[in-house]
């Protein structure tokens, strides 16, 4: 786990049609102990462009177009409600600029709403790239990560579809208007792969945060800490013990547990097939097992029977490695 957030060239931009374009891919966080912190880039993409028109006189709110594909087809959010807008918006305001008169976006997703592979972030990322690039804001990868992360208020879904890869995000500061948020990769031992299991059913990221307790005791913060420090260790270095540790959650997983039909059962027939260890995608309804290369289509298989007799038809994907962008 060293040096700088990768970054990749995401956006295309024409000063002169007034149009950009943008892709950024899905994300997993978590990863058990990595609660708000940790999170890798996956293979499902969610693609956006969008035309503007002159900036609106006196901050005036302008028109916004939606044209939605893909996963998005059936999302009947008002088009000034999306996550898409939300993330154009800020990034205009951070500068001090008025949204355009019009806003003509398309949008593509490959990625499923609602079932913890940061369907929401992706699409918010992807407005503030479309911002930046095509109002030449100059907030830059490193800007737009700041300011969505303050909108989301945690830094494990954003890091990974800026940067891609695995990345690490803490605050640096004490939650004053002063903090900033540290961005750091975390490269995956080439031994591990991760399996997702998505379910046809869906968990509102909001009714899974209220499932958390406000606080919780000192003991378990500290063992909270160490299996925290397990994840990020046990990613680089491959080691099955931490790894087992880390994934074993005790600060979010155990009170979402009701929202995820037999996922206790799912999760013990992950590691009787080879995982290290499996937990929720996010805050769900999706799981992810992390196990050796060789192991990642019996761990799928396994995890499908399973869920398969709690009468959940799921599938199944491989991500070998974290995406790159």
């Amino acid at each position: 786990m060293k040096g700088k957030p990768r970054g990749g060239k995401a956006t295309k931009a024409s000063s002169a049609t007034r149009r950009a374009s943008v892709r950024v891919p899905a994300t997993s966080a978590n990863l058990g102990a990595g609660f708000d912190c940790i999170g890798f880039a996956v293979d499902r993409w969610l693609t956006a462009s969008v035309i503007v028109g002159e900036e609106s006189a006196g901050g005036g709110k302008g028109a916004v177009t939606m044209r939605r594909e893909g996963t998005l087809a059936s999302l009947t959010v008002p088009p000034d409600d999306d996550a898409l807008v939300a993330g154009f918006a800020a990034a205009c305001v951070t500068r001090g600029r008025t949204l355009p008169k019009s806003l003509i976006f398309d949008v593509r997703s490959e990625i499923p709403v609602g079932r913890g592979l940061g369907s929401s972030s992706a699409a918010l990322v992807a407005g503030a790239l479309l911002a930046d690039a095509v109002l030449g804001l100059e907030l830059g990868r490193e800007g737009i990560a700041q300011l969505c992360t303050e909108i989301e208020g945690h830094p494990d879904n954003v890091g990974p579809a800026l940067f891609g890869g695995a990345t690490l995000g803490v605050p640096d500061g004490d939650g004053t208007a002063d903090r900033r948020w540290v961005f750091v990769p975390i490269d995956v031992h080439p031994d591990l792969a991760f399996v997702f299991i998505v379910p046809p059913f869906s968990v509102d990221t909001a009714a899974a945060r209220a499932m958390l307790p406000k606080q919780v005791p000192h003991r378990l913060a500290v063992r909270a800490s160490g299996k925290g420090a397990a994840l990020a260790h046990g990613l680089v270095t491959g080691d099955a013990t931490l790894l087992r540790i880390a994934l074993d959650d005790v600060l979010h997983v155990p009170f979402r547990l009701p929202l995820i039909k037999g996922m206790k059962s799912v999760v013990a027939a992950a590691r009787e097939a080879g995982a290290y260890g499996a937990t929720l995608s996010g805050s769900g309804s999706s799981l992810v097992a992390v196990a050796p290369q060789s192991a990642v289509e019996s761990v799928a298989d396994a995890m499908l029977r399973c869920w398969k007799e709690y009468d959940v038809d799921a599938e199944a994907f491989v991500q070998r490695r974290p995406a790159t962008v």
